[in-house]
């Protein structure tokens, strides 16, 4: 897609939301980085439920080893594979105590060697706690960058690198947000609601071809 056309779409998406945010809740960034991991495989807003009453009570990573990973499991039990996410939410407790002083740490080898963090993951943690201009590729972005052409590619990497490649640097600190509202609620896997996008103009899906 040439450059005037990605330009296009992502003013248009910065019109609509000047300043999009994380459907997740959270209070700072330990808690982003356990609600990430949870919601792999789950929805935010079945994470936003499990968490509620977990994030009242625990804020810190010693928090949670004292939580302990029966106490844990009682809170997330509502949520896909919680079984191995508190094991991993637990051990890479532990970790954070034992290597980072209890902090989350903002480099990505670092995040990526704690259980249960890939790197959708770390580039969640990256952006959005700590305003990198990362690109997580979950099934939303991925669909929409092949969809509209703004980085075609078969693997989540290739269409990262693609993304980043392609966006304007004046964007990329948000951009992870608006493609994947974008992809929720809009560009939707099953029937995309093409007559109300705003990108549809830009975009090189053939709705007749393919819808």
């Amino acid at each position: 897609m040439d450059r005037r056309r990605v330009v296009s779409i992502f003013k248009t998406l910065a019109a609509g939301n000047p300043a999009p945010e994380t459907e997740l809740k959270y209070g700072n960034s330990f808690q982003l980085l356990v609600a990430v991991i949870l919601s792999a495989q789950a929805t935010d807003a079945s994470v936003n439920k499990a968490t509620e009453a977990l994030f009242r009570r625990v804020k810190t990573p010693a928090g949670m080893l004292a939580l302990g990973e029966e106490g844990l499991r009682q809170h997330v039990r509502t949520i896909g594979l919680f079984n191995v996410k508190a094991r991993n939410i637990m051990e890479t407790a532990r970790l954070l105590v034992a290597n980072h002083d209890g902090e989350v740490p903002g480099e990505r080898e670092a995040l990526e060697a704690l259980p249960g963090v890939g790197r959708k993951t770390a580039n969640v943690v990256l952006n959005v706690a700590f305003g990198r201009p990362t690109m997580a590729v979950d099934t939303h972005i991925f669909r929409v960058a092949n969809r509209t052409g703004l980085a075609p590619g078969r693997t989540p990497l290739q269409v990262e690198q693609g993304l980043l490649a392609a966006i304007p640097a004046r964007y990329l600190d948000h951009a992870h947000h608006w493609l994947i509202l974008h992809g929720r609620y809009v560009c939707t896997a099953r029937k995309p609601h093409c007559d109300a996008c705003k990108i549809a103009r830009w975009c090189d899906w053939d709705r007749d071809a393919k819808a």
